[in-house]
C-alpha cells in the first residue's frame, strides 16, 4: 500500500521548495492548494456556492475567480471563509483520494497542503512533515515573492496556526533556515520510507 506523507508550513516557510526537492527524487506530489486553485475555475457546484455567498461578481467575465475579490470577502470574515472551506475541502479530498489510487506504484506519495493540521486531513496521513523558518526569513520571503508590505505578511499570519501550535502534530520537522542542510534530510527521508517504510 501506498504510504501518504503530508508536508505543510506557514506562509513563507519554503514547502514549496520541500516539495520540489522531492519530485527531483521521483516522488508523487499532490498540491493541494493548486488543485483548489484550478476547482474554483472547473467545478460546477463550487462555482455556484461562490456566486450564491458572493454575487456574480466573484467571478469576472471570462468567467474565472476574482481571486482579490474573493480575497477582500473572507479575509476579515471567519464565518464566510468556513463557508467557502465546506464547499471546497471535500471536493479537493475527493480529487485526493482519485490521484491516490493512481499511485499505487509508488513507494510513497507526498500531500502538500497549507492547512494540513487546521483542516484535520493530516489525520488520513502515514507520517506528517512540518517546515519551519525563523519569522524574519518568513517575512522576507513572502515580502519579496509577492511585493508585500511586512504588515501584509504579518497580516496573513495571523490567519494561520502558529509553528508552536503544529510542532506536536508533526511526525518530523524540517527546519529551512538557511543554515541547516535540508536536502541531505530530504534525501534520508526519502530513503528511509522507500526502503523501510519509516520517515526517521
Amino acid at each position: 500500500m501506498t504510504l501518504a506523507v503530508g508536508i505543510t508550513g506557514g506562509i513563507g516557510s519554503g514547502k514549496s521548495t520541500v516539495c520540489n526537492v522531492f519530485r527531483v527524487l521521483g516522488v508523487p506530489v499532490f498540491e493541494a492548494d493548486a488543485v483548489a486553485k484550478s476547482l474554483y475555475n472547473t467545478n460546477k457546484p463550487i462555482k455556484s456556492g461562490l456566486i450564491h455567498l458572493f454575487g456574480e461578481s466573484i467571478y469576472t467575465p471570462d468567467g474565472n475567480l476574482d481571486r482579490k475579490k474573493l480575497a477582500s470577502e473572507i479575509f476579515n470574515n471567519d464565518i464566510q471563509l468556513a463557508k467557502v472551506n465546506e464547499l471546497v475541502h471535500p471536493v479537493v479530498r475527493k480529487e485526493f483520494e482519485n490521484w491516490i489510487n493512481m499511485q499505487q506504484n509508488a513507494p510513497y506519495i507526498i500531500h502538500e497542503a497549507a492547512i494540513l493540521f487546521e483542516s484535520g486531513l493530516y489525520r488520513m496521513m502515514d507520517f506528517t512533515l512540518l517546515v519551519t523558518a525563523p519569522e524574519e526569513q518568513r517575512v522576507a520571503r513572502v515580502m519579496a515573492r509577492d511585493n508585500a508590505t511586512e504588515e501584509m505578511v504579518h497580516e496573513r499570519m495571523a490567519k494561520q496556526w502558529s509553528e508552536e501550535k503544529k510542532k506536536p502534530l508533526a511526525s518530523k520537522i524540517l527546519v529551512n533556515d538557511n543554515k541547516n542542510l535540508i536536502i541531505p534530510e530530504i534525501i534520508q527521508i526519502d530513503r528511509n520510507l522507500k526502503e523501510y517504510g519509516k520517515i526517521w
